[in-house]
């Protein structure tokens, strides 16, 4: 289950046209509950802050992974992942990441330079700083998400269609890819919610069985927001559902009420 929480938190992303009102706001939580097979293995959960860099109002989105009962016994995961947006152009400015994930732990901090396109991590662990170029408007595993929910051009997407972003994880960039499967009305704890279906084009050998394991239903709305994500895995699948939600800037489009 090593990475399998920050993997199903950095995959949930859209990519289309920029948009001028934000999807989002300060005081935005989500909640999902994870499962391995048919076993409650954790949660994972992001919200968003307000901060200041250099003077200036940004978001601070904080997410977070960890395992919980008879998983946790088996395959302990407490993830923290923090990135620091730019309001109007969605660009991050600075990223922390702390991992612990069955004995495998990172600690590292992250701070882009837009004008010369590179990114500076600190890895506290190691005690060592390393500078990075990256191309232009390289986003974070964090800010990919809240970055790419502000484009407005779903409607406009046909199924087969591929859709691309660059994202620094791990120190390197990658070529981050999405393809519009179609749109499906799910049940959920909250009723039905009409979503639209993509599959990120993932690594394999390492956790996926294939490129395209992995299989996120977002919101057909105006939130955006991730509803579902599954993965079938070298060994088993995982499931996360959204469990709990608050703070969105308009209601979830909802077609019946909660299930009995």
């Amino acid at each position: 289950m090593k990475k399998i929480i920050l993997v199903l938190i950095g995959f949930a992303v859209l990519g289309f046209t920029p948009q001028k009102e934000s999807a989002f706001d300060v005081g935005e939580q989500f909640v999902f509950r994870v499962h391995y097979q048919f076993v409650q293995a954790g949660y994972a959960t992001l919200e968003i802050k307000e901060a200041t860099i250099n003077k200036k109002k940004v978001f601070k989105v904080i997410g977070k992974g960890y395992t919980t009962g008879v998983s946790r016994f088996f395959f302990k995961v407490d993830d923290t992942f923090e990135s620091y947006i730019d309001k109007e152009t969605g660009s991050p400015y600075q990223y922390v990441r702390k991992t612990d994930e069955g004995g495998y732990t990172k600690n590292q901090e992250g701070f882009f330079n837009p004008s010369e396109n590179k990114v500076l991590v600190k890895d506290y662990k190691h005690n060592t700083e390393k500078t990075f170029s990256i191309p232009k408007n390289t986003q974070d595993i964090l800010s990919s998400f809240y970055y790419l929910r502000n484009y407005p051009n779903i409607d406009k997407m046909k199924v087969g269609e591929f859709v691309a972003i660059d994202m620094f994880f791990d120190d390197k960039t990658t070529k981050f890819r999405l393809k519009f499967i179609g749109r499906e009305d799910i049940r959920t704890k909250f009723g039905i919610i009409s979503t639209m279906i993509f599959r990120p084009l993932v690594q394999t050998g390492r956790v996926f069985k294939e490129e395209e394991s992995l299989t996120i239903w977002i919101s057909d709305d105006d939130n955006k927001l991730p509803v579902r994500i599954k993965a079938s895995l070298l060994v088993g699948s995982i499931k996360a559902d959204l469990d709990s939600y608050k703070g969105l800037k308009v209601p979830l489009k909802v077609k019946k009420n909660k299930r009995s």
